[in-house]
């Protein structure tokens, strides 16, 4: 998994739109979150207040997100008002877009959070899962306290994510992912029946079930957003998932850094297992790791493979490239 990426779920038994305008208050912060307290409003979408992880303040920023499929905001945070180092993307599903004709009510709330290697401290690092697992937490209870819950909801589905780092333009991945003939390249459990082209096709899965695949792509904010289907007819089933494609450069406020973040959102279950499909986060984390190798070859970039799953800054990779090339000479 790629290490400067953190993301964290949870179901929250109240409507996608009481969700929406709690979080895009950034005074409401003070209520969920471990330490950021709003203490200066500067404007309308933007505080300074104090936080968590560093030893000074920070502007906060919120940033609406254009989206006809569900409700998202952005979180910016900086030590400059209007410059800003971190961005945090929150997506809300509503049920029926994970199950299309659910009867199930409230929201699927998801918060992706990137840490710049150039800026990480070793606490932050040791102690970004454990406080946003924990604000996540809090936050739900905070909204499902104000409808009169006095225990956790639990949703019939879960959330859970790959994500990886491919060295590679990101216009290049979306045309690559968005063609769904091009899944037969770099997908191993399903098999094309027939010529495939644009975006949608079929094909039959590991089984020699028959699945339709679609994939759409949408503008969102500064990155991309790809939604992939496989639709079962024969047992009228449906598997959603969604991924986002965010440059490097936006990700880390880093205009050096090349490629982009993929992370691929997937929804599960609780206590169930689906019987077509993907049938684990793994087969979702394969996939993922022949998308990097694919593109970054047709990027030119040969060498990031070998570096991992995650982002390494230009000046970190040409270190290492010549700590290599030192000890090949000893």
């Amino acid at each position: 998994m790629e290490k400067n990426t953190f993301a964290t779920s949870a179901y929250i038994a109240t409507s996608p739109e009481t969700a929406f305008e709690y979080l895009c208050s950034l005074k409401n912060l003070d209520d969920w979150t471990l330490f950021s307290r709003m203490q200066e409003k500067i404007d309308e979408d933007t505080w300074l207040g104090t936080a968590s992880g560093y030893q000074r303040n920070l502007y906060y920023h919120v940033k609406k997100l254009e989206n006809p499929l569900f409700y998202g905001i952005e979180w910016h945070c900086g030590f400059e008002y209007n410059k800003y180092f971190q961005v945090y993307p929150v997506l809300l599903f509503p049920p029926n877009y994970i199950e299309p004709g659910t009867d199930e009510e409230g929201v699927y709330f998801h918060w992706l959070s990137f840490v710049d290697p150039g800026r990480q401290t070793p606490m932050i690092m040791q102690g970004i899962h454990t406080v946003h697992t924990s604000e996540c937490r809090s936050l739900k209870a905070n909204l499902e306290r104000k409808i009169g819950h006095t225990t956790a909801a639990k949703g019939r589905y879960f959330i859970d994510t790959d994500t990886i780092y491919v060295d590679a333009p990101v216009e290049l991945g979306v045309d690559y992912l968005n063609e769904v003939k091009n899944i037969d390249e770099w997908a191993h459990l399903v098999r094309p029946v027939g010529e495939v082209s644009g975006q949608s096709g079929e094909f039959v899965d590991e089984y020699d079930q028959k699945v339709k695949i679609s994939a759409r792509v949408h503008s969102l904010s500064k990155y991309y957003l790809l939604e992939q289907e496989y639709f079962y007819p024969e047992h009228n089933f449906y598997q959603r998932s969604v991924a986002l494609m965010i440059p490097a450069a936006y990700s880390f406020a880093d205009p050096e850094a090349s490629g982009f973040i993929l992370h691929r959102i997937t929804f599960w279950k609780n206590g169930e297992q689906f019987a077509h499909g993907k049938l684990q986060l793994e087969d979702f984390g394969a996939e993922s790791m022949n998308i990097k190798r694919f593109l970054e070859a047709k990027a030119g970039n040969f060498k990031s493979f070998d570096r991992g799953m995650s982002y390494v800054p230009v000046h970190k990779t040409q270190q290492q490239e010549l700590s290599l090339v030192r000890g090949v000479g000893v």
